[in-house]
């Protein structure tokens, strides 16, 4: 999902870290980089001679041997000798870390949980097959997520607590900087899935407050947009070859407006449903096309300089998400726009006419999704991660809007067989996020992750 640096001097002060309590124990401490131009292990296609900039020549192309060079290791010393010696970070019998320590390491792509969480709760209420209690599991899902929500925010911000300066290095950070618009598409989930289980038919009072909530996330995340490609443009350099499918990431939270106006926009008095619905679309559009841009870029990359490391391969399911998810709009917003629709009241382009063309927009982008599914299933199939990175969540979240998609088509071709066909394209992704949300736990207690060197905060893995 992200990238490596390559032979880049980085010099700033080192930050250390104790390794326990105790004096006599050793500390850890590590480099931190600098402003620079990033170069990333990207090139799986030439193994001749190692070439600045690829993965044949850098310490993340290890990985794909098992072991770690110097480029992925800390130092260990104590104070009774000023001797060091060089820590493998990927040594199962590296040194343990307390949990101030482990704090510093906590990023913004923790927020890709709860957002893949959120997506299983609309998925769940989507489902074409239900059986009774599948809601009542639907709405315990949902509840769950606020609380991962809550704790994560907590989290995080128990961490720039802690580490005083950290917030705006996270956000400036050529790597986890791109994760943080996760936080926001958290908060879109949030929003769908409160109107899917908590609102009630006819209650104004709520139907008001999702409306405000509505066009205070268009607001957010616009500025979003605009200011974090703005920050990147102008701060940081990213070679073509170093092409990723984070770059995607802050255009997808105002892209995700139009889902969410195609969710609550049914619910809406017809009055306002019609702005909803043509602000959505305005979103959905700009997220599209900026996702299109970067899809030049991804495919470039690909041809030019191969696969990623193989670490960073789930990451390509990201792809499989904006043509998705504007295939779920398309549809949604459609059916959520009055009955009674008519521009030029003659009955040329009415609300039938509109929703035939959303269903055809739909089927049109679906192919594409599933054209970046079959290529990122392929490219992981053939390499399988050896680590767990947080990245692992873009094999849930992105395949959610991919099989909501596929339900809205099913539901609107009334074809029995697609809707069973996303039966059991759905339990696929519900033991993919079973498997995902172990191995993230599983990383968490054995400090595979929220450790020096294996976070987004770093540019090498």
């Amino acid at each position: 999902m992200d990238q490596s640096p390559i032979n880049s001097p980085y010099s700033k002060e080192p930050l250390s870290y104790q390794a326990s309590s105790s004096s006599i124990m050793p500390s850890i401490s590590f480099a931190e980089p600098e402003r620079s131009s990033i170069q990333y292990p990207v090139d799986e296609k030439r193994h001749d001679e190692p070439i600045p900039g690829t993965s044949s020549s850098s310490s993340a192309s290890t990985i794909v041997d098992g072991k770690e060079g110097h480029g992925g290791d800390i130092e260990l010393g104590n104070d009774d000798d000023k001797s060091k010696e060089h820590v493998d970070i990927y040594d199962p019998k590296r040194p343990k870390l307390g949990i101030r320590q482990r704090m510093h390491h906590f990023t913004w792509a923790w927020f890709t949980l709860p957002m893949s969480t959120g997506g299983l709760s609309l998925l769940i209420f989507a489902q074409p097959h239900q059986f009774p209690g599948l809601r009542q599991i639907g709405l315990f899902v949902y509840i769950v997520n606020i609380v991962i929500f809550s704790l994560l925010t907590f989290a995080m911000l128990t961490r720039f607590f802690l580490h005083h300066g950290d917030f705006c290095k996270s956000l400036s950070h050529p790597r986890e900087g791109f994760f943080f618009p996760t936080y926001f598409l958290t908060i879109a989930t949030l929003i769908t899935s409160t109107q899917r289980y908590a609102i009630p038919d006819h209650d104004t009072p709520l139907v008001w407050a999702i409306q405000t909530a509505f066009w205070g996330y268009v607001v957010i995340t616009l500025i979003l947009a605009v200011g974090q490609y703005s920050f990147v443009f102008a701060t940081h350099n990213f070679g073509l070859q170093t092409m990723m499918p984070t770059w995607i990431l802050p255009i997808f939270p105002i892209m995700l407006s139009g889902t969410i106006a195609s969710v609550i926009s049914d619910t809406q008095p017809d009055i306002h449903a019609i702005p909803i619905v043509i602000a959505g679309m305005s979103c959905q559009g700009l997220g599209l096309s900026v996702a299109i841009l970067m899809y030049s870029h991804m495919v470039g990359r690909l041809m030019s300089a191969g696969l990623p490391n193989r670490e960073h391969r789930p990451g390509l399911f990201m792809n499989v998400g904006p043509p998705a998810f504007t295939a779920l709009a398309f549809i949604g917003m459609a059916n959520g726009m009055p009955d009674t629709f008519d521009r030029e009241l003659d009955g040329f382009i009415d609300v039938n006419i509109i929703r035939t063309f959303a269903v055809i927009g739909a089927i049109f982008l679906w192919a594409l999704s599933l054209w970046w599914f079959g290529i990122a299933l392929v490219a992981v199939l053939s390499s399988p991660p050896k680590y767990f990175h947080l990245g692992w969540w873009a094999m849930v979240f992105p395949n959610t809007g991919f099989i909501l998609a596929t339900i809205s088509i099913g539901n609107e071709l009334n074809n029995e067989t697609v809707k069973w066909i996303t039966t059991g394209m759905s339990i696929c992704l519900l033991l993919t996020y079973l498997f995902v949300l172990y191995s993230h736990i599983r990383a968490v207690v054995i400090q595979d992750i929220m450790y020096p060197g294996r976070d987004e905060d770093v540019e090498d893995h």
